[in-house]
């Protein structure tokens, strides 16, 4: 008699996709959570901070470090790394600066030129990881750095162009009291999750990041998504560069230094795996958040850079530490108290 034929596995383990959706709802609530905790503890320090004021100050300061995350997870969800941010954040905004006319309004059209510039140099850098097969932290460290020579070069050190009035009314503004660049910031938010995870090409980045062998077994165009990828980070970066310009009213050659770091932690503090496959928008969104929240309360005591600098690590590697899955199996073993040891039985020897 014939046996049945057992029913194939299946092809998602529902117990870890439960797991993972379970984390990208959980993880940026506690992020978000820990924000509040920490503007309100601000008040501690200070009775002018924690204020709605301040709450706004911090939210148009993470912007830039959103924007700049959304390129670096989009990497990482593939398993790269993009260190030419900084180069590519500063020659956003020094092509932004040296375009600008007087009239004000060119931005309209300097932003997509800018991030089409920015995006070539970020195709170039998917190319040489892609085709060429070299390491990404290489890729593209040479990469930022050639981008830095040029900008240098080009300038001969001093940016010099024109400050853009429409420009920096998205932030000098007023709309219901908020000014304009959070709305569009909440607009951005949207438009990056739903690209992450309600289109085609966000569902390929998964699967890339998941399993590179897999992926192109599949028959996905493995060469062509990482060059986009590295394109859309790298447009990601003149964007912030861009809007920098709007912000300060200006550029110079040292904008971008301060954000690779901290689009690398907003990144693996939001919970995105930097192995690739996991990971999602929001919870980067929540850690820029926190990040800017932290930087302006400790820049706001006068603490020296070196200090300012520890307590950051710090609190990048408590913030990982209290996003781990397996925690409160951790915990719970941290907890439990040893067993008494029992002293070994004494054995009579035979006697002769």
């Amino acid at each position: 008699m014939s046996q049945a034929n057992p029913a194939p596995p299946p092809l998602i383990d529902t117990r870890t996709s439960g797991r993972a959706l379970g984390s990208e709802v959980v993880t940026p609530l506690v992020l978000f959570g820990l924000t509040v905790l920490l503007v309100i503890a601000s008040r501690w320090i200070s009775p002018s901070l924690g204020g709605l004021h301040q709450v706004s100050a911090i939210i148009v300061l993470s912007a830039f470090l959103m924007v700049v995350a959304f390129g670096q997870q989009m990497v990482v969800l593939i398993g790269g790394l993009d260190l030419s941010i900084p180069s590519l954040v500063t020659l956003g905004g020094i092509l932004t600066y040296a375009w600008t006319t007087q009239s004000g309004w060119s931005f309209i059209w300097i932003l997509p030129a800018a991030l089409v510039v920015t995006g070539c140099v970020g195709a170039l850098s998917g190319a040489g990881v892609a085709w060429l097969r070299i390491p990404p932290f290489i890729m593209t460290l040479a990469m930022g750095i050639i981008v830095y020579s040029a900008s240098l070069g080009i300038t001969a050190g001093t940016p010099r162009g024109h400050a853009s009035p429409a420009l920096a009314s998205l932030f000098t503004g007023r709309i219901l009291d908020l000014p304009p660049i959070i709305y569009l910031m909440v607009i951005f938010v949207i438009f990056c999750t739903l690209l992450q995870s309600s289109t085609p090409f966000g569902r390929r980045l998964y699967a890339l990041g998941t399993s590179p062998t897999a992926a192109h077994v599949a028959g996905l165009p493995v060469g062509r998504l990482t060059v986009a990828t590295y394109a859309i980070s790298a447009a990601a970066a003149g964007g912030a560069g861009f809007l920098l310009v709007g912000y300060a009213g200006g550029a110079t050659l040292t904008m971008g230094q301060s954000y690779l770091l901290p689009s690398v932690a907003a990144v693996v503090v939001g919970g995105t795996s930097i192995l690739g496959g996991r990971g999602n928008y929001v919870s980067a969104v929540a850690a820029s958040l926190l990040l800017t929240t932290f930087s302006t309360i400790i820049s706001s005591v006068q603490i020296l850079e070196g200090w300012r600098t520890i307590i950051y690590g710090l609190v990048i590697l408590v913030a990982i530490g209290a996003l781990r899955e397996d925690l409160p199996l951790w915990f719970s073993r941290l907890m439990q108290r040893p067993a008494p040891r029992q002293p070994a039985p004494l054995v009579a020897s035979d006697s002769k």
